[in-house]
């Protein structure tokens, strides 16, 4: 029997601002920044809306699921791997495998 809910991040309601924020990086924004991300087996061109040594968001319009494996290639950094962690209204969050220096 299939589940009627999908891990899209739309099971969560984010109606309420976060209350506490936990993350110890400082988010540097990425305007206009594109990277190339591996996923599925396949390469898009994504939308970097912001980046941190521990992860990025990212805009992108499939839906991937928590925990899928993705690679985005960064013009400075060169081929990272990363994990999803979340996904929410066109965007997605990944957690880098290795920190960025």
């Amino acid at each position: 029997m299939a589940a009627k809910f999908s891990l899209d991040g739309g099971m969560i309601p984010r109606t309420v601002k976060r209350l506490f924020d936990e993350r110890c990086e400082e988010r540097l924004p990425a305007q206009p920044v594109t990277a190339a991300m591996t996923f599925r087996g396949r390469k898009y061109v994504v939308r970097l809306v912001n980046t941190s040594s521990s992860g990025a968001m990212i805009s992108f319009a499939e839906v991937p699921h928590i925990g899928e494996d993705i690679t985005l290639s960064l013009l400075d950094r060169g081929q990272i791997s990363a994990k999803v962690r979340w996904v929410r209204d066109g965007r997605i969050g990944v957690n880098f495998d290795s920190g960025l220096e």
